[in-house]
């Protein structure tokens, strides 16, 4: 399997305060890659590098496309998707009027109203919420919505940043089911970070742990599930 993302000795820095150190990693065509790592170790750091929010040294290859230097709006529009802690929702705006936002990179008569309906099927209760304003939702219906939106972009890549964040054990649950059954039926690539290690590795076909800036381990998922060396020493659990 080939990979859809290739980051090789990424740099990023903050000012003087350097995050990143040579992070090296890819995300399969198709699979699902997780990031793991204590607050602070430079995985939210990570994503916005990825796409072109912050400055960065190194290399991202996106699809054998060199996308390091190219501008955030040029990054979406090659089908990258980014979720971000905290969901940016826009809280004024509908739940369906948020989900026509995330198509606006797409031409008009791209059936763009079928992925509207595609989207309430992975998640009916946004369909009854359709006319509400999204700032009136629960957590866990801005989440689902965060989700929804990235996918009208018919996108190559999803960059999850903190999925759970915040969110009662059963919703976490049903969000992650819908994940999966996403990545089983459209075969969208996935990035996630994710404080839940266990989660996300239940998800994962591989994963990657960063400390202070550097990848410090890598393999399969279920491997570093099953390590006891690595939960104790990285994981917390």
């Amino acid at each position: 399997m080939s990979a859809i993302l290739e980051v090789n000795g990424l740099d990023a820095s903050y000012g003087n305060l350097q995050v990143l150190r040579g992070v090296s990693f890819e995300v399969k065509k198709g699979g699902v890659t997780a990031l793991l790592g204590a607050n602070g170790a430079g995985k939210t750091t990570t994503l916005r590098a990825i796409c072109g929010m912050i400055r960065a040294q190194g290399e991202i290859i996106l699809d054998g496309r060199p996308i390091l230097r190219l501008a955030p709006e040029a990054v979406v529009r090659l089908g990258v998707a980014h979720i971000p802690e905290g969901r940016g929702t826009f809280s004024s705006m509908t739940t369906e009027e948020n989900l026509m936002l995330g198509a606006m990179s797409r031409p008009a008569n791209s059936n763009i109203q079928a992925d509207i309906d595609r989207a309430y099927d992975y998640f009916p209760r946004l369909r009854e919420r359709r006319k509400q304003q999204a700032g009136t939702l629960s957590g866990g219906e801005q989440q689902m919505l965060a989700i929804a939106r990235a996918l009208m972009l018919r996108p190559k890549l999803m960059l999850l940043d903190e999925p759970s964040f915040g969110l009662a054990p059963l919703i976490v649950k049903q969000i992650f089911q819908i994940l999966a059954d996403v990545q089983k039926d459209a075969g969208v690539s996935m990035l996630i970070v994710e404080q839940n290690a266990s989660l996300a590795l239940g998800l994962a076909d591989h994963a990657y742990i960063i400390e202070t800036g550097a990848i410090v381990r890598s393999g399969d998922a279920k491997s570093i599930r099953e390590d006891d060396s690595v939960r104790a020493s990285y994981l917390g659990y």
